[in-house]
């Protein structure tokens, strides 16, 4: 094992420890407080907003598998990772100013971020994968990809109990969802919809948009992009 193994080994280790460790009382509160609101929010409301994300989604994802480039076959892992890296900073800094552009534009711009945001985000886990040697085109290698966007914005008890399924994902894909529209759309949209609240809510205040929203874009691609990345990785060394 070389020193860059060794460098990915432990850099892997240190993000399972992370997915792994148990909820925080703060993370706890926070959570229930979400959940009775969520509750009170009339269930058709729910499932329209359930199915706008999944629609859109569903758009991203069969748009970008005749874009991203073709799987990666003859490169090092070393090589792989620094064009990952690349990719990873491209998507963050286009997230970034995208995040101020709509920030500035107040309440009714804050909510076109949603959809580019989105948007980004999805591109960009295509891209990572076809870096990686992977074929997205495959349905089971799209799910995956849901799950890693669903651990990145999720509670802490939620990414418990999703880095299980991603550190065996061999053995969990023939109990995978039969199609797109069997899979759990209501708790993806949930899970992302809490997250984003809390990190951007402020985003649609006046003056202070802009700034709110370079800074939350950019962080919420970079966490994306590392936990796809370590994603792959468990993914790819443990072969």
């Amino acid at each position: 094992m070389d020193n860059y193994d060794q460098y990915i080994q432990a850099e892997v280790g240190s993000w399972l420890f992370q997915m792994k460790k148990p909820p925080s009382l703060g993370s706890k509160l926070t959570n229930g407080v979400q959940k009775k609101i969520n509750d009170w929010i009339p269930e058709k409301v729910h499932k329209a907003i359930t199915t706008a994300i999944e629609n859109m989604v569903k758009a991203v994802s069969t748009g970008s598998s005749w874009v991203v480039p073709r799987p990666e076959q003859n490169m090092s892992f070393k090589e792989r990772e620094f064009k990952v890296r690349n990719r990873i900073k491209w998507y963050r800094n286009t997230a970034s100013v995208e995040g101020a552009v709509t920030g500035a534009g107040g309440i009714l711009m804050g909510f076109a971020d949603f959809p580019a945001f989105l948007t980004i985000k999805m591109k960009m886990l295509f891209d990572i994968a076809a870096l990686y040697g992977v074929n997205t085109k495959e349905y089971q290698e799209r799910l995956f990809l849901l799950y890693v966007f669903q651990l990145t914005f999720s509670s802490q008890q939620r990414k418990n109990n999703l880095i299980e399924l991603i550190e065996n994902w061999e053995s969990h894909k023939e109990s995978l969802p039969a199609s797109m529209d069997e899979f759990d759309w209501k708790t993806f949209q949930l899970d992302y919809r809490d997250y984003i609240d809390l990190a951007k809510l402020a985003q649609l205040i006046p003056l202070i948009g802009a700034g709110v929203g370079a800074i939350a874009n950019y962080r919420l691609t970079e966490q994306l992009g590392k936990n796809a990345m370590n994603a792959f990785r468990l993914r790819l060394l443990t072969q």
